[in-house]
């Protein structure tokens, strides 16, 4: 029994993939269409076969009743004739009846082309229902799938908007910002760092020549040396 029951399983699941791995709604709509629109131009094949067997039917009746009429015709002109002393009586019965023989024969074959004709009529009514439910299926089905593809375009645009603000707003983009943050804070401790490091690696050189302003005393000394071969008391107040 459970090896029966893993049997369902399996065939179930398969079943399932199946349908997971059909063509979309689309392609499945477009497809019924076209097989729609072959039966269709099947039934209207068959259509114009019947109706031309209906008209041949008609009018083999009508030819089988005027065949009738004319052997009825033909019996009476026969008689006539007998009357008239044309034609012998017993050679004139026999024709007479031969020709009504052929009157009944011709109507029973016109019976048998009306019967065939109204069966023919009956079914091009048939076949012009189904085409004309055909014609409607088409038409309704056609329509549904101009609003199949809109609802995908609407549905497609709506899941990649969504899509989009859900990115938008996931955490992913809001732990990116903070690592950036924490990026821009590290690269500044370490350019602070570095100063640092610039400003504790100055030899006492340096910080004796910038704590002492060389340029300007040098400056004082050469001015003192100009008035002094100039002749100018340069501590003399103006």
């Amino acid at each position: 029994m459970n090896f029966f029951k893993r049997l369902f399983k399996i065939g179930e699941a398969e079943a399932h993939s199946a349908i997971d791995k059909m063509e979309d709604p689309i392609k499945m709509t477009e497809q019924g269409i076209r097989d729609m629109k072959t039966d269709l131009e099947k039934s209207l094949e068959a259509l114009a076969q019947v109706k031309a067997l209906a008209i041949r039917a008609k009018n083999d009746t009508e030819e089988f009743v005027l065949k009738a009429e004319d052997y009825q015709q033909k019996a009476m002109l026969i008689l006539k004739k007998v009357q008239n002393g044309d034609i012998d009586s017993a050679e004139a019965d026999r024709l007479a009846k031969e020709a009504l023989i052929k009157k009944e024969e011709n109507l029973q074959h016109s019976n048998r082309s009306k019967g065939e004709s109204e069966k023919f009529d009956t079914s091009v009514n048939q076949l012009e229902k189904n085409i004309q439910t055909i014609k409607q299926n088409i038409s309704k089905w056609e329509n549904e799938l101009k609003t199949l593809k809109a609802r995908v375009k609407v549905s497609t645009a709506t899941k990649n908007v969504n899509k989009q603000m859900a990115e938008i707003d996931s955490s992913s983009t809001v732990s990116m910002l903070e690592r950036m943050k924490d990026k821009v804070n590290q690269e500044e401790a370490l350019a602070d760092a570095y100063g640092d490091i610039a400003n504790t690696s100055k030899s006492i050189d340096d910080e004796i020549d910038a704590a002492v302003d060389t340029t300007k005393t040098s400056a004082e000394l050469d001015l003192a040396k100009l008035k002094e071969q100039l002749g100018i008391d340069s501590s003399k107040k103006e």
